[in-house]
């Protein structure tokens, strides 16, 4: 992907040139959305369970769009990192499923919950199987095959998310990371009853840690977009950072975002927006229309299903105002 404009807002230079009907009315929905947006009588609230995540300002907005064909756009607070929290398991189950294949469904279902994103008491009626990867326990399981299989999977999953991205300065929180591990009592149960079902191969405090350290990552909406593009170009093969998917794996992927990548809110996303994603209690939202463009969004106020209230809302009027999405 093309290095980023230095303002944000604006076209990248070289892609001027480029630039179609339909990426100005991306840009054109973009600052309607912003404007419809602010004006929201509430912005949500803040997570409290993360002390850092408590100490955020709540009013930041940014939103970002990349097209498959290299339109880079942004508005507000675009170009601001955030800790993308559960976004991040987008990125891991990528890594598993390269190395994995097929295996990774031994593990871990591919099924909605209808439940919150750590529920204990559903882990124990299936087994110690996950319902799909991205609740927290699913993640946990991807954690544990990346840590049976990669000798250093910090060091690798930073390499993939900045080559996906095209940043190397791509790094993760310390402190959202400590505050996370602190006040994780709801993952370590889940971790524990995983072990004590025999799905769990590595140290719990070592899963643990890993899973942390994923959640802490900080990046802006610009460097998510980029990111996300890929997922949404089935054009070009995926191949970055070492980790390699073949066409039917970026599939099955962008088909988990879509009907599991918002926990029990995921059939109101997929009613409301239309489009595959991936929310994370940091506030932010990555989405994508395959073979068009991805899309980001954050604010991070939540509301009650701990999705960005305003980004929920800003992908709605996106697809409204646009008329595209998967559907």
């Amino acid at each position: 992907m093309s290095a980023s404009s230095e303002n944000a807002g604006t076209v990248i230079e070289a892609r001027v040139d480029r630039t179609t009907d339909s990426d100005l009315a991306l840009r054109d929905a973009l600052e309607a959305v912003r404007t419809g947006v602010l004006a929201m009588p509430s912005a949500g609230r803040l997570p409290t369970y993360i002390p850092e995540l408590s100490r955020v300002p709540i009013n930041r907005f940014g939103m970002h769009v990349v097209t498959c064909d290299g339109f880079d756009f942004g508005v507000g607070d675009d170009r601001e990192e955030f800790s993308v929290q559960s976004i991040s398991k987008v990125f891991s189950l990528a890594m598993a499923f390269a190395i994995e294949g097929e295996r990774v469904w031994d593990r871990i279902g591919v099924e909605p919950t209808g439940a919150s994103f750590n529920s204990v008491a559903m882990l124990e009626q299936l087994g110690g199987i996950p319902r799909n990867p991205f609740v927290n326990a699913g993640a946990l399981v991807i954690a544990d095959m990346l840590l049976t299989h990669l000798h250093e999977p910090e060091e690798h999953l930073l390499r993939f998310v900045r080559t996906l991205c095209g940043n190397d300065a791509i790094g993760v929180d310390a402190a959202v990371a400590s505050s996370e591990a602190a006040s994780g009592f709801m993952n370590a149960a889940l971790a524990n009853v995983l072990k004590h079902h025999g799905n769990l191969r590595n140290s719990i405090e070592r899963v643990l840690r890993l899973y942390y350290f994923q959640c802490a990552l900080r990046m802006s909406c610009a460097d998510l977009a980029r990111a996300f593009v890929h997922f949404a170009d089935h054009r070009v093969p995926f191949q970055y950072g070492g980790t390699e998917l073949t066409r039917s794996q970026v599939k099955r992927i962008n088909a988990l975002m879509m009907t599991c990548g918002f926990y029990d809110e995921s059939g109101d996303f997929c009613y409301r927006v239309g489009l595959p994603g991936k929310s994370g209690v940091g506030g932010g939202i990555a989405a994508l229309n395959p073979g068009e463009f991805a899309v980001t969004v954050w604010s991070p106020g939540l509301n009650e299903k701990g999705n960005s209230m305003r980004g929920m809302r800003a992908l709605e009027l996106l697809t409204t105002l646009t008329k595209r999405s998967v559907f």
